[in-house]
């Protein structure tokens, strides 16, 4: 039951600072007029250039093979679509799957394999375990049991550091996206409450503007950036690890297992964290540290969410068996050793893909209510996963695979060996992470993975330089892009609160995009050497 002393904190945060209709639709992504014209004007052109640069690719005269020439073609014509987006991405995708078989590259089977991928199934297992999560309020009760921890409602900065360790711990299982759009609103109850003790302190004057406030761009930045960094932590954590490392084990014939993967990024995603918090509270200094009320809030959430349920239940057995299992195979390489019979057993039988959909299946076998014959899930809610993303991993696994198979990477690969000069593994690696921020900063980070990696992995190969950890740098590198609202969905969404100045992102963003690459191209083959991978 709620005390009386929550439903006024609550009535107070509801209450505080009656504002125009432009405060009060808080967390609605909104385009200036100016923004409005520009994805107009971005999206037109796309339409034009992308046949354009196709037809104009088709005619110049390359001199390499028919095949090769063909789906070089298409491929500009797709990656222009990407980052014009005058049709969604996947749909892009399509056009040039659609394409390659119209223009004889090849035969539909050979197109189309790729979507019968292991990573596909890898994709839609935990995209339904997530929405489980998200539905049920198993993500939130863990956002509500760290904000609780003792001491974090008292300090600004240690709220502002529980929402990072709660974006990155959810993000690495969570889509970045559904992570900040389901902390959004708490976030903004919190900041309405230190609003109000500001104006209380006489810290800011009585008609300051509650969003304009150093403290809420800092939260939301957080938010942000957080998810994306937390992503990194596991091979489902975001689309462009899966995409990247996809493309990696298609060229390579190299397996990155999902072990192996985290213990790689852990100690990167642990610096980065502290990074970010560095970068965000020193470019954007709290206003006020000690706080009153923020507690009372969090106490007040907590009570709405009512006792842990039995879907709530259901949905974490089903989680944690499927991480478990997903597990397993580097552990029994870890004691057996990489060459073992038990590994190669254990590794076919528990293939990340099976072992998803069956963890994923879980959700429609354990009951909510026997009697009803009501599961944990519908289909209804599995409907809802992201297909889109699912679509555009598969193309992009297409264009990898024919790249491959036609021999246009190798070409590719000489040909900017040659122009480039990157000759060190390190070059390359500081390359691949300043090409995919770069692309990242514009198209989306999944789309930016897609493009860059297929590029990086032929330039190493024509290097004589094994191309896993530039490959994987740039996977890594794909998931930045903090410095504009277009450069990721939940730097939109944040900025669509109205309380993160479009300067104020350029800047932290900037600073966070130099120092998280750094980390990556001096960690990540550190990591990767140790892990053995290389």
């Amino acid at each position: 039951m709620t005390s009386t002393a929550d439903k006024r904190t609550r009535t107070d945060v509801d209450q505080a600072f009656m504002r125009p209709a432009t405060y009060r639709s808080l967390g609605e992504q909104q385009l200036s007029e100016q923004e409005e014209r520009f994805e107009k004007g971005r999206r037109t052109v796309g339409l034009v250039l992308a046949p354009l640069a196709t037809i104009v690719m088709l005619l110049l005269p390359l001199g390499i093979e028919d095949q090769q020439h063909t789906l070089a073609a298409v491929l500009v014509g797709v990656v222009v679509l990407w980052i014009t987006e005058p049709v969604p991405i996947p749909i892009g995708g399509f056009i040039g799957v659609g394409a390659i078989v119209l223009l004889g590259v090849v035969t539909a089977d050979e197109a189309l394999a790729p979507f019968g991928s292991s990573t596909v199934f890898t994709f839609i297992g935990a995209f339904i375990l997530a929405q489980a999560m998200l539905k049920h309020g198993l993500a939130k009760r863990f956002a509500m049991f760290v904000l609780n921890a003792p001491g974090v409602g008292s300090s600004t900065f240690r709220v502002i550091l529980a929402f990072g360790v709660i974006t990155c711990a959810l993000s690495a299982f969570v889509s970045n996206t559904a992570t900040v759009a389901m902390l959004l609103p708490t976030a903004i109850g919190i900041l309405t409450v230190i609003a109000k003790l500001m104006q209380d302190q006489g810290i800011v004057a009585e008609d300051f503007d509650p969003l304009r406030v150093r403290v809420g761009a800092a939260l939301m930045l957080m938010l942000a950036y957080g998810a994306s960094v937390g992503g990194l932590l596991t091979p489902v954590g975001s689309p462009p690890n899966l995409i990247g490392r996809g493309l990696i084990e298609e060229a390579t014939g190299e397996k990155i297992s999902f072990l192996d993967w985290m213990m790689i990024a852990a100690p990167i995603c642990a610096l980065m964290f502290v990074a970010l918090a560095v970068v965000i509270l020193l470019l954007n200094k709290p206003e006020i540290r000690e706080l009153h009320g923020v507690e009372e809030y969090v106490d007040a959430e907590r009570a709405d969410m009512g006792r842990f349920s039995v879907a709530e239940r259901n949905t974490l057995i089903a989680f944690v068996t499927t991480v478990t299992l997903w597990i397993v195979p580097g552990i029994v390489g870890i004691v057996a050793g990489t060459d073992s019979s038990a590994y190669e057993t254990v590794g076919t039988r528990l293939d990340e893909g099976v072992v998803a959909v069956l963890g994923a299946a879980l959700l429609f076998l354990l009951p909510t209510s026997w009697k009803d014959r009501e599961f944990t899930l519908r289909w209804s809610d599995a409907a809802k996963i992201d297909w889109g993303t699912i679509v555009l991993f598969g193309t992009g696994i297409i264009f990898g695979s024919l790249l491959e198979s036609t021999g246009l990477a190798e070409t590719m690969g000489n040909g900017a060996f040659d122009k480039l000069g990157l000759a060190s593994t390190f070059a390359i690696t500081a390359f691949a992470v300043a090409l995919a921020i770069l692309v990242s900063e514009t198209t989306s980070n999944t789309a930016s993975a897609a493009v860059v990696v297929p590029i990086i992995i032929p330039i190493a190969i024509a290097a004589g330089i094994n191309p896993l950890v530039p490959a994987l740098a740039a996977t890594f590198a794909a998931s930045f892009g903090f410095m504009l609202p277009v450069s990721t969905p939940q730097n939109a969404i944040v900025y669509g609160s109205g309380t993160v100045p479009i300067t104020t992102m350029i800047r932290s963003g900037f600073s966070f995009d130099i120092m998280g690459a750094i980390l990556i191209v001096i960690l990540l083959p550190v990591m990767a050497d140790l892990v053995g991978l290389v």
